[in-house]
This record gives structure tokens, sequence and C-alpha cells, in this order.
């Protein structure tokens, strides 16, 4: 392809080339990779304008990439990939407003600093902070909490390069379609710049991690979903253990959390590992690992205080399988109960799928971004895991397949940035506004510059043509 590009084109992709040539991507949980034809890091609005047209020009497609750590193929692509993280500056402060703006490929970790510094934070955060800023919004990105929304919807503003060049800005007055389609528009509306970004000032957390069981906290969900501002849970299937994780804000001193070297390291993920490996082999093993880990490492009250960032933040051990869906918050106890009936079916049949903890439980606030899962509903995200012992394969898809028929079921919709079964007709069922983004992306993106094979396999209808080369 590089033979039909101009001499001037080929000196601008030279001049912004990302590393070496014959680059391979992976993603974090290294479950998916590609090699682009061409990985590029532009660093200016300009730039970004000037790829898109050579992009339209040629018939290639692009795609902009954060950190890797979607657990799917959304951001693959053998044609062009751009990686922003070049583009990374402060470009307004609000302190009166508590906005700040920013480049679309500042990292969340950096972000966190960023506001530290100007007495600032985000009002909830999810588990990790490596993503960049935009990959976070771009596939609704959440914490916990149903006085909280997930990150899409604390931007105010952003800009984007749609897929003929044009530089749109827009916000709730402003284009308020597009900005409610491009806040939550895995990549397929266009290139985000800088967005801005609803924050509050800087705040403490108060954590307190207490054992629990799952009957207990099922039957009285709406007790302990408003217990705290934020709260989470994890199930240890094969046993009717739960931690309950709850957070508030406090003006008190900061009580850091000191972990263990022996429980938490060697026990929680050493050890971990080398039984997970094992499992492989002896998979009756996992629900006595299952108990162990519940009885070593949960199995008693932990509290702490710290900066806010510092409390939502928690180690993801190493790379797995994850699915996560959304579904009515009221339907959450649904979800669990004929979870554990499959499992606990399973356990009894000598060749019957085992499963690893956690089964994880978030809440979230509704929003009005098209294509998030809170769209128009408050909604319990609960998360199934596989871990991948020494980057060893597990096996899962019986697991997934499950748990996504009985999500699909209880109105559920999939987490944007996870590998999915739910296809075009599921999705217009699923979301209110699923139409109107579809009619929007022809717009935005009529020659379809932006569109790869995740594109194509959820959003598009199964019969529009693909206008790329």
């Amino acid at each position: 392809m590089s033979h039909l590009l101009s001499e001037s084109e080929r000196a601008f992709f030279e001049r912004i080339r990302y590393g070496a040539k014959g680059f391979e991507f992976k993603n974090w949980a290294n479950t998916f990779h590609c090699k682009p034809l061409y990985y590029l890091a532009p660093e200016t609005e300009c730039e970004i304008i000037e790829l898109v047209r050579i992009a339209v020009r040629h018939g290639l497609p692009l795609k902009p990439v954060g950190t890797g750590h979607s657990p799917s193929d959304l951001a693959c692509t053998d044609s062009i990939m751009l990686n922003l993280g070049k583009m990374n500056r402060i470009l307004a402060h609000d302190p009166y407003a508590c906005t700040l703006t920013v480049e679309a490929g500042v990292l969340i970790h950096q972000l966190n600093s960023m506001l530290e510094q100007r007495g600032m934070a985000l009002s909830s955060l999810g588990s990790i902070s490596d993503q960049s800023i935009a990959g976070a919004i771009a596939t609704a990105t959440h914490s916990t909490g149903m006085a909280f929304g997930d990150m899409s919807s604390t931007i105010t503003h952003l800009v984007i390069i749609d897929g003929t060049g044009r530089r749109r800005e827009c916000s709730a007055t402003e284009d308020p379609d597009l900005f409610d389609a491009a806040r939550c528009s895995i990549g397929a509306l266009g290139i985000i710049t800088q967005v801005t970004i609803q924050c509050e000032p800087a705040f403490k957390l108060h954590a307190v991690q207490t054992p629990d069981t799952l009957d207990h906290v099922l039957d009285s969900l709406d007790e302990v979903v408003f217990s705290a501002e934020h709260v989470r849970f994890w199930w240890f299937p094969y046993t009717d253990n739960v931690a309950v994780w709850r957070a508030n804000r406090t003006t008190q001193p900061k009580q850091v959390r000191v972990k263990s070297f022996w429980r938490d390291r060697i026990i929680g993920y050493h050890y971990f590992q080398l039984r997970l490996l094992k499992s492989r082999l002896l998979p009756d093993d996992l629900p006595g690992i299952n108990q162990e880990q519940f009885s070593s490492r949960f199995n008693r009250r932990i509290e702490y205080i710290d900066d806010s960032h510092r409390v939502f933040n928690f180690d993801c051990l190493f790379p797995h399988h994850v699915n996560e869906w959304a579904v009515p918050w009221e339907k959450a106890a649904n979800v669990f109960r004929q979870l554990r009936a499959w499992i606990m079916a399973e356990e009894q049949k000598p060749d019957g799928v085992r499963v690893q903890f956690p089964v994880q439980a978030r809440f979230v606030k509704e929003s009005d971004v098209w294509l998030s899962p809170t769209y128009g509903q408050a909604v319990c995200y609960i998360a199934v895991i596989m871990y991948r012992p020494y980057h060893r394969a597990v096996p899962y898809k019986k697991y997934w397949q499950v748990y996504e028929d009985i999500m699909r079921t209880q109105g559920g919709r999939p987490h944007w940035a996870k590998a999915h079964k739910m296809y075009y007709y599921d999705l217009k069922k699923a979301y209110p506004k699923f139409d109107d983004f579809v009619k929007l992306r022809r717009e935005c993106d009529p020659n379809g510059i932006f569109v790869n094979d995740y594109i194509r396999r959820h959003i598009l209808p199964p019969d529009e043509p693909i206008l790329t080369a």
C-alpha cells in the first residue's frame, strides 16, 4: 500500500511513525493482537485531520488506540493505528466550575496527578488508572456508586475529528445529538482529541471491606446498595461467601492500608497463580481454591482512609478473560441466583464446568449517553473472570455463554470494552437510541474509515456495504 502514497504523504507518515516497523499490537491480557500497516503517533489536531484526509483518499481504515486494556478486538486493525499518547496536555482549568480540559491521550493516572495538583478529583473512578481518558469514555468505563454515573457522563464538552476530516465541537447545548453519541462512541464516529471533565474538590475516602453471605446480600440488596456512597461486592463461587466493600467521603486523617507481603503478595498472587496453573489439569481443585482465597485474604474486616483515586483503584492481579454486562439493578439478585444454580449443578457433573472467583457486582447511576449501558436506567454491572496463570489458556467459553444467556434474559447490556456476543438486531432492542447512533455514524463516517471488525460485527446493519478498500 505504501507505494500508492505520494512522496509527501510517505514523508508525513515517516515523521509521525511510532515504534519500530513490523509493530504488533497486543492488548493487556494478551488475548487479542494485530499487525497494523502503519503505527503512528500524531501530536496535534492538524496532523489527525491530515491523516483522516489521507485515509479517505486511499481507502485506508484508521483506528485510534489507548493503552490496550480492553479485553476485546475493539482497537484492532491491519491498516492505520493511531497512538494518541503524545497528545497529553492540559488545555484549560476552571477552578470555579471545577472542570479540567485535557487532550484525549492523557492517561487516567496522569489525570489523577493533574487534578491532585489543582485540588480536584474525579468523582468516581474504576479499578485501574492505566487507560487513556478517550479510551475510558469511548467504552463508558465505570466505577460504583448509585449517585454517580460512568466516566462518559462526566464529560461536559468534547472535540472530535469525524471521517471527513471536519473538526466538530459539541456539548449539551452545541450539537447535543453528537455530544450524547460521542461520549460513548467505541471509536465509530471519529477521533476524539480533547475533553472537558466535570470534577469535584479533592476528597478522601473511608473504605471498609467486610465478609458477608451471598443470601444475606441478595435478600437485602436495597439496603446494601444504598448503605454507602460507593458499594461493590465479590462473590466466591461454590461458597456462600461474599466480600462487601463500602466507601464514603471523609475529612478524617489518612489511615493508609498496609498490605501484608505474605498474605497479599505470596498467597494472594504467587501461590494463587501456581494453584490456578495446576487447576488447568485438575479443575476439581477450583472450588477449594476459591474457598482458600476467601479464608486467607477476605474473611476479615479491612479498613483504611486515603486519597480518593488510591482507594478506588486496586490490583487486578495477572491477565485474565473477563466478561461484564449491566442489568437494571433490581434484576441483580435474579442473575446471581441463576448463575449460582448453574455453577452448583455443573459441580455435580464429573466433566462439568469449574469456575474461578470472583463474580463482581458494581452499581452505577443512569445517564443520557446513547450507547452507555446506563442509558435511561440505573444498573448493576456483573463481571465474571477466569484468570490466565502465566498467560496459559483456560476454558471459559461455556461459562461465558451461560452467563450471557442469563444476562440477556434480564435485560442486560454488555460492556463495550469486553468481547461479547450481542449483535446488531440484539442491540437495536437493547438501546432506544441505537438507530439514531447508526444514522449518525453514517453521517460522521460516510467512507467507513473508522470501521474495523468490531464495529462491523456489532454496529453496522448486516446488509450495509463497506466502502473502504
